[in-house]
């Protein structure tokens, strides 16, 4: 069973995937922005694999 906090996690991750797709999409992607929003999504997949 998965905790509330997990689950947490895991919405926020996909919402950082959603906003790198549509970042990548746009004509002149801001690639200041796609990097920090790789980094934040590498560290809560490090905070979902260590739960």
């Amino acid at each position: 069973m998965q905790s509330t906090h997990q689950t947490a996690l895991e919405q926020k991750h996909a919402t950082l995937d959603r906003r790198l797709a549509d970042e990548a999409h746009r004509p002149l992607p801001d690639s200041v922005l796609m990097a920090d929003l790789k980094k934040q999504k590498l560290r809560l997949k490090e905070e979902i694999a260590s739960q």
